[in-house]
Formats: structure tokens, sequence, C-alpha cells
């Protein structure tokens, strides 16, 4: 099935002009993800800044987990990509998560080290 393609044209200054010839065929993809609204609901990214803007110490980091809401609805698209029920936009939403789950690996891994130098006393 071929893809239906548009043409648009639009009036930019000559500087943009040339910035978005250097894109080439990238262009119809990052304007797409412009305009495309984003996989996760915004109180999701808002959780995670809220979490990483706080300055949180090497134990919050540590222990910082999804929330019950995040965590239940993850472990409904699994089910859902387990048992083949899954939609296109689910898999999205589920990789979306993968994702994180990776910075937040990457984040405390990179925090070990502060949480298993010997602690030193002010005595």
């Amino acid at each position: 099935m071929a893809l239906a393609v548009a043409t648009i044209t639009i009036e930019i200054p000559d500087d943009l002009s040339e910035q978005l010839t250097q894109l080439g065929d990238r262009l119809p993809e990052l304007l797409r993800q412009c305009v495309q609204q984003s996989i996760l609901p915004a109180h999701v990214y808002r959780y995670i800044l809220d979490f990483l803007t706080s300055q949180p110490t090497p134990e919050q980091i540590a222990a910082f987990r999804p929330t019950p809401e995040m965590q239940e609805r993850l472990s409904t698209l699994l089910a859902k990509n387990q048992s083949g029920n899954i939609t296109p936009t689910e898999i999205e939403e589920l990789n979306e998560y993968e994702r994180i789950e990776h910075l937040a690996i990457m984040l405390k891994l990179g925090n070990l080290p502060y949480l298993t130098r010997p602690s030193t006393s002010n005595s």
C-alpha cells in the first residue's frame, strides 16, 4: 500500500531555508515529531522531571520508582504484549516506558559509587 504524499508550500526566511535544506529527507520525520502528541501522558514526564530537578540525594535516586499508576499501566501493556493483543500505539507506549526504565537504570548505575564509598566521619 503506497503512502499518500501531500505538497505544502510555505514562505520562510532564507537562513531557515538553508538549514532545512541541509536536513534533506529527514525533514518529514522531524516535522512529524514536532506535531505528534507525546506517547505517554504529560504527568508521567512531569513526575520524572520533578524528581530530577529536586536535587535528589544518592539514597533518593536509588529508591526512585514509578508511581503505582505507571506500574499498573506498564503491567497492562506487558500482559497485552505477551498475549498478542497489543495495538501499534500501545507498542509505542511500551517502548517509551522501556526507554525511561533504561534511563533510570543508567542514573542509578551512575549513582552507585556514591552509595558504596565508605562514609567519613567529622570527628
